[in-house]
């Protein structure tokens, strides 16, 4: 999928300053994974095994997993696809229809957070903050 789908789509786009950040399962950290993706992203990729290591669970310091992958799945199934291609374009739709200042305020959460994760020196937050 990366090599014959994702790095043709990205090379359609402007994405020399897009970071790469991916969770640290198993099948996304194989060695062939990384390597490909250090070729593609250099010091921009942030993974497991990558130049900018994630810290492991914790989701409550990444947008993907505290917004946008529960934003994304709830919008897509709202209509209950009953076909592959339905489903695709769903996808496709939700995304496209992610708006810039949706996205301010992830990154004006995302802030807070780190904000109290300083604040506490590191310890794990004592409630998940949800500002939208």
């Amino acid at each position: 999928m990366i090599t014959n789908f994702f790095i043709p789509e990205l090379n359609n786009h402007d994405a020399q300053e897009l970071r790469f950040q991916q969770d640290g399962a198993t099948c996304h950290t194989a060695r062939a994974t990384i390597d490909l993706l250090k070729d593609t992203f250099g010091d921009r990729l942030i993974s497991r095994f990558g130049p900018v290591n994630w810290p492991p669970r914790s989701c409550d310091l990444r947008p993907l997993d505290y917004f946008l992958w529960g934003y994304v799945k709830s919008s897509v199934y709202a209509n209950k696809p009953q076909t592959l291609d339905h489903l695709e374009d769903n996808i496709r739709r939700v995304i496209a229809d992610i708006r810039p200042q949706m996205l301010e305020k992830v990154i004006e959460n995302w802030t807070s957070r780190l904000d109290n994760i300083r604040a506490s020196l590191g310890s794990p937050m004592p409630e998940i903050i949800f500002k939208m």
